[in-house]
């Protein structure tokens, strides 16, 4: 493989949008415009962000990814050690020039906000901090690499804070530490093997499988609140914590077999970005 099919790979093209829309959405839901930070702002967080936040983790988990039968293709790259000091210059080339530009048009509330983003990235696998080798953190952590674009979006676009917004925003940290947390079934057999904790390695499949449906339930219980349109977005916690349920009482010998729960989440994460974009337009054309 070539060092930008390596690259390509390494920054999980399936998962761009996850953390490009919800800033995109963020920033534009606020200001009504199309500008130079939208643009910029979104490319940063299509691309660079999340070739840091995957590039360094498949540079430093190496050695638990050889154990990992999922890696190697669109779930994560398994990088050559020959192309791991290009990955780590790469990913700080393409974040500096952005980043750069996202503090200096910012506020300082902006700067604080983006300055966790990217701590967040670094340290969930970097030696030294590996945040994701701390049971709770890792899940916790996981959350805010898709939270804290969002967060971003609307604190360089000055959004005014309301108990609504808090809402859609603790609803969507619970996705994420839902998804991480499922996610980390699968490799409890390889993490334990390359010695690595997390949050599913410490308590078990079983309870991890339960703590994920609980805070998929949860996200959308809190949706229901928020009145027409945002309430109908409560139903795409559905599909989710339905997914999880056929692996409730999974042992930790079986843990792998979470995959196929795992393969789902992947798409239903383009057709759930497909009805929050048709609501976002609803909203936009309803208050505009």
């Amino acid at each position: 493989m070539s060092v930008l099919a390596s690259l390509f790979v390494s920054s999980r093209p399936l998962s761009w949008i996850n953390t490009a829309f919800p800033f995109a959405a963020a920033y534009f839901v606020t200001t009504r415009e199309v500008d130079l930070v939208l643009v910029l702002g979104t490319l940063y967080f299509l691309i660079p962000y999340n070739l840091a936040m995957y590039g360094i983790n498949d540079v430093f988990d190496y050695e638990s990814d050889l154990r990992n039968p999922r890696k190697g293709g669109v779930e994560g790259a398994l990088l050559d050690p020959r192309v791991h000091r290009v990955t780590l210059i790469a990913a700080v080339a393409t974040n500096v020039p952005f980043l750069v530009y996202l503090f200096a048009v910012g506020s300082p509330l902006s700067a604080v906000v983006l300055v966790v983003s990217v701590f967040a990235v670094v340290a969930y696998s970097a030696e030294g901090l590996r945040f994701k080798e701390k049971p709770f953190l890792d899940s916790i952590t996981s959350s805010i690499h898709f939270v804290s674009p969002a967060v971003f979006g609307l604190a360089i676009a000055d959004a005014i804070v309301t108990p609504g917004l808090v809402a859609i925003l603790v609803s969507f940290f619970l996705w994420g530490v839902a998804s991480h947390a499922f996610g980390a079934v699968q490799d409890i057999v390889a993490d334990r093997e390359g010695g690595i904790s997390s949050i599913a390695t410490v308590i078990g499949g079983r309870a991890t499988v339960r703590l994920a449906f609980v805070a998929y339930a949860l996200a959308g219980v809190l949706l229901l609140f928020l009145g027409l349109p945002s309430a109908i977005a409560s139903v795409l916690a559905i599909p989710y914590a339905a997914s999880v349920l056929p692996f409730w009482s999974i042992s930790d010998a079986e843990a792998e077999s979470a995959n196929r729960g795992w393969k789902r989440f992947l798409w239903f994460n383009f057709a759930s970005g497909f009805v929050v974009t048709m609501l976002l337009i609803v909203y936009v054309l309803t208050n505009s």
